[in-house]
């Protein structure tokens, strides 16, 4: 068994250890066997657009296994835009229109507990989804330290555990931001890399991103550079541009995380060392299990514990160019063909995608 089925099944296994969840159908698919929610709202909110998994997976996940559970429920759908006063006035507006459940993946952790103590109030769950948020009633995520520890233990065996890096952290007020950064300083103090600039990006910006490798490069030769940690994609894109605009495509190993289409593209054409896959599916469809069963009165206990917090807690999977037709291919996250644009051709060759 390859390594992402082993991981895989060790997951879905996992899952239905912990779920015991019971379905708001009955044992068939799709929305006409789903169970009657009498109407009933789930909110989901999310943080940001930036980072390309929220629009393009999450929601769309999570809004169609909400369909097929429950034919009546319906899914109020609210973006932050990084913003997490307009998330606050999102929430208050969810729940002034009703909403049963909010499923909410906190701009700012800390500020998000105001909104689960406003819900709490009138009696309505809070789902802490991808994101912890202190007394929520439940949370779902991935190990997100471990999601760290992978990235930095991928730096090392790409670097030969000798030079500098840069490290480019998420954002302060996401609170896995700083389990990432924990799992990946638990595993480079303990190497031979010596990071020479370090950066807290505030939005996970791309741009940031390339605005701070580029100022280091004031000061760094960028040749000299062993490596580049990046906690996820799109500041894995942005340290990418910053090289190429230096005066070619050769970069030294950077990590990231998302599996970002891009970022399969440029693991392919050796542009970026490797990148942390999270199946959203899991995720996204655990978390509407979930909401249904709670807005229409289900069982839901059965889960483990995460800092007081009944959780569900999902396993990460590295992903290199060795093992990207094992991964997101053959878990039909990405289609070859989606991978195999033009421009990537001959790379998707030599890798054996083609």
């Amino acid at each position: 068994m390859n390594t992402f089925k082993r991981v895989a099944a060790v997951t879905a296994t996992l899952t239905l250890a912990i779920g015991g969840l019971a379905a708001c159908g009955s044992n068939g698919g799709g929305s006409d066997s789903g169970d009657s929610g009498d109407g009933a709202t789930i909110a989901l909110l999310l943080p940001e657009t930036k980072t390309t998994r929220y629009e393009s997976f999450d929601k769309p996940l999570f809004e169609a296994k909400v369909k097929e559970l429950c034919a009546d429920c319906k899914v109020n759908y609210l973006n932050a835009d990084q913003d997490a006063a307009k998330q606050q006035q999102q929430a208050e507006s969810a729940l002034t229109d009703g909403a049963s459940v909010l499923v909410l993946d906190p701009v700012d952790g800390k500020a998000a507990t105001s909104i689960v103590k406003s819900a709490q109030s009138s009696d309505v769950p809070v789902v802490a989804y991808d994101r912890f948020i202190e007394g929520a009633d439940y949370y779902i995520s991935f190990n997100n330290e471990r999601v760290g520890e992978m990235q930095g233990e991928a730096l090392v065996e790409a670097t030969g555990d000798k030079g500098d890096i840069l490290m480019l952290n998420g954002s302060p007020t996401d609170p896995n931001a700083a389990q990432f950064k924990k799992g990946a300083h638990s595993v480079l103090d303990k190497s031979n890399l010596n990071i020479v600039g370090e950066y807290d990006n505030p939005d996970w910006s791309p741009d940031n991103a390339q605005k701070f490798t580029s100022s280091q490069f004031n000061k760094i030769d960028p040749g000299s550079l062993a490596g580049v940690y990046a906690a996820n994609d799109g500041q894995a894109g942005g340290v990418f541009a910053a090289f190429r605009a230096e005066g070619g495509d050769a970069v030294p190993p950077i990590t990231g995380q998302d599996a970002e289409l891009a970022a399969i593209q440029r693991i392919v054409a050796g542009q970026q060392y490797m990148t942390v896959y999270k199946p959203i599916k899991l995720e996204a469809e655990q978390a509407a299990e979930l909401a249904v069963n709670l807005a229409t009165g289900k069982d839901v206990s059965g889960t483990s514990d995460f800092e007081g917090v009944p959780s569900y807690i999902l396993d990460p999977i590295s992903v290199t160019k060795d093992n990207v037709k094992d991964t997101v291919v053959a878990d039909g996250f990405y289609q070859v063909e989606d991978i195999c644009t033009a421009e990537y051709a001959d790379a998707c060759a030599a890798a054996g995608l083609s």
